[in-house]
């Protein structure tokens, strides 16, 4: 499952909004023990556990896109849309916050 989402924000403000939506989404949804650790300025490791099943993926910066993806295995997959949701939404609600120089 990859979702992309443009921006327009420096690198540095990009990759401070996009931990803010993860620190965010980490909170919410502690049960399933999110992680998220960057490996470089640009890329990060993502790692969650839901119903006994370990998922990992990514979140990649680029000049104007902030990438996450996450391998989700078939039988978790009825649940794409609704975690596309909640990625957008965070993503979109910490970009604005970095946009309005609330980070």
């Amino acid at each position: 499952m990859k979702h992309v989402m443009t921006h327009d924000l420096p690198p540095e403000l990009a990759r401070e909004a996009a931990a803010k939506a993860f620190d965010s989404y980490r909170q919410r949804f502690a049960k399933y023990e999110p992680s998220l650790t960057w490996v470089s300025e640009q890329r990060a490791s993502v790692r969650m556990s839901a119903k006994g099943i370990v998922l990992t993926g990514t979140v990649q910066l680029s000049a104007r896109t902030i990438a996450f993806e996450l391998e989700v295995p078939f039988m978790l997959r009825m649940f794409k849309g609704r975690a596309l949701k909640v990625m957008e939404r965070e993503l979109d609600h910490w970009v604005g916050k970095a946009k309005a120089g609330e980070l």
